[in-house]
């Protein structure tokens, strides 16, 4: 099929799939969830086959973490679909009701989108993590993924589409666009009624490129240059747990920390902590050790790489580390401000006032005190799993789950009444 045969064919799926109840839509997750372990082994050789090009097309070992899939992975993207089947349905709740004094009863009512297209990279399981949400929310979802990802991609949404078939439902609700290529994102982008949200998801490039060109509405998902920020009252183990987590558990996402201030009464304390954790004693294990890339100040303190112009406004998804020494919180806010992505920003202290000055000064969609950025994901917010995390300010912010990939209407009630 083509693009546009793939969108038709979304577009006419989309009233069935808005009026299905919850029970029929839990069923449908669950199928779903049960024949994509079943196809494990399929979507595992496809990923194989992914990986094998990846790797001869020389793709960065943080950046082959991303596209990789396992057992584990796989029962991962399962238990994601069966936990969003057990979130309550967010169509047709009443967000509010107000009652006139002519008698008219109006309720605003959580709608469907309608079809909800998304453009993604290299990551399969968000491929599984979208078709849940969409369907949940009473959405027809639209995937492209990247072509680095593109069999496994495919074999995943294969498992979901036998998984609705099993229940006697359209496949359509779930579909795939065969083009990778960036005209067939463009056509995405354009498809003027018959995509009702396009959400990006992947680098600033993909971004930037949706977001100008896009003439169906758009959500601005984040590149994440995060900041964490240490306090001069900062307890300096739990700020060197809190960066290793930020900086080392996963450094390929957007939930990754990529700078970090350190205030200039503790910065010769805690910078050789930092260095030894991240970069000496990550080597002596026999795992990659953390780039420090300093400014002056960090410079004269521990040994690094001298920060270079970008650095400061990079997303490196990798193991690399921008660090900049600070006068006090207020240059640290201000820092942020300057380069900060509006994605997850972190400060550690113990000091309530200066807590409270940075989490209501930083513009940021998730701000966290005393804890690790790579919280800011739907899982670990309580929404079962995400269709992305939004930096922008209208409709959605932060990790999109159900409810953000719904609009509402007004149900207006009466007994006669007229104007």
């Amino acid at each position: 099929m083509t693009t546009r045969e793939v969108l038709q064919a979304a577009k006419a799926a989309a009233g069935a799939l808005a009026v299905l109840g919850s029970e029929e839509k839990n069923r449908a997750l669950l199928a779903m969830a049960e024949a994509l372990t079943g196809a494990q082994e399929d979507i595992l050789q496809a990923n194989r086959e992914d990986l094998e090009k990846a790797a001869a097309n020389g793709m960065p070992d943080v950046m082959m973490d991303r596209l990789r899939l396992d057992a584990d992975r796989i029962a991962g993207m399962a238990r994601g679909i069966r936990e969003v089947a057990e979130l309550p349905d967010p169509v047709g709740a009443v967000i509010s009701r107000i009652e006139r004094p002519n008698g008219l009863v109006i309720d605003k009512v959580r709608v469907p989108m309608g079809v909800v297209a998304m453009i993604y990279e290299s990551r399969p399981n968000v491929t599984s993590d979208a078709a849940a949400l969409a369907l949940k929310s009473g959405n027809v979802c639209v995937l492209r993924g990247g072509k680095e990802a593109f069999g496994s991609s495919s074999a995943i949404v294969q498992a979901l589409r036998a998984g609705l078939r099993r229940e006697g439902l359209p496949e359509t609700f779930v579909n795939m666009v065969p083009d990778t290529s960036r005209a067939g994102a463009n056509e995405l982008m354009t498809a003027v009624g018959l995509v009702d949200l396009l959400i990006p998801r992947g680098g600033a490039g993909l971004i930037r490129a949706c977001v100008e060109q896009a003439r169906v509405p758009c959500i601005q998902t984040g590149t994440g240059i995060c900041h964490i920020y240490v306090d001069a009252a900062a307890d300096l183990g739990m700020a060197l747990n809190i960066l290793d987590n930020a900086k080392t558990s996963r450094p390929s996402v957007c939930n990754a920390a990529e700078v970090c201030l350190v205030h200039r009464q503790v910065a010769p304390v805690f910078l050789p902590m930092l260095a030894e954790r991240l970069t000496t004693a990550r080597a002596a294990a026999g795992k990659p050790p953390v780039e420090l890339r300093l400014d002056p100040a960090a410079a004269a303190i521990i040994p690094g790489t001298p920060a270079g112009e970008a650095d400061f406004d990079t997303e490196f998804l990798d193991y690399i580390l921008a660090v900049r020494v600070v006068a006090d919180v207020r240059e640290a806010i201000a820092h942020i401000a300057a380069h900060s992505t509006h994605h997850s920003e972190a400060i550690v202290t113990g000091d309530a006032g200066a807590a409270g000055l940075f989490t209501a000064s930083v513009d940021s969609a998730a701000v966290y005190v005393n804890a690790s950025t790579r919280f800011t994901d739907g899982g670990e917010f309580g929404l079962g799993c995400e269709i992305g995390i939004s930096t922008q300010k209208l409709h959605a912010r932060g990790p999109m789950g159900l409810e953000e990939l719904t609009s509402y209407k007004y149900v207006i009630r009466g007994s006669g009444q007229i104007r």
